[in-house]
């Protein structure tokens, strides 16, 4: 197997593991000189064919994420529920009476 195709299917590998939508938080960026902060969550968004997971970061930012060089982990259900949780009570807000 040549080089090309063993990145081509790590890139569909990765893109079964980390699909459109998982949502993840950063632990590490490796060596960029403007780096995502610790903890910034976000969702993906795509994994290209290199296999960089593009994302969109919670603060606005659309920095890639590199496997190998950056540490993250995919949020569990409970965390995404309570995310949901805290939005809708952000949304609605607390009723004054």
């Amino acid at each position: 197997m040549n080089e090309w195709e063993r990145a081509r299917r790590m890139a569909e590998r990765y893109k079964e593991m980390y699909p459109k939508g998982t949502r993840i938080e950063l632990i590490q960026m490796g060596d960029d000189p403007r780096p995502v902060p610790p903890g910034t969550r976000g969702t993906v968004a795509y994994v290209d064919d290199m296999g960089q997971i593009g994302m969109h970061w919670d603060n606005g930012r659309s920095l890639s994420l590199i496997l190998g060089e950056d540490s993250f982990r995919v949020l569990t259900q409970e965390e995404i529920a309570s995310e949901k949780n805290a939005a809708s009570f952000e949304t609605v807000g607390p009723t004054l009476t």
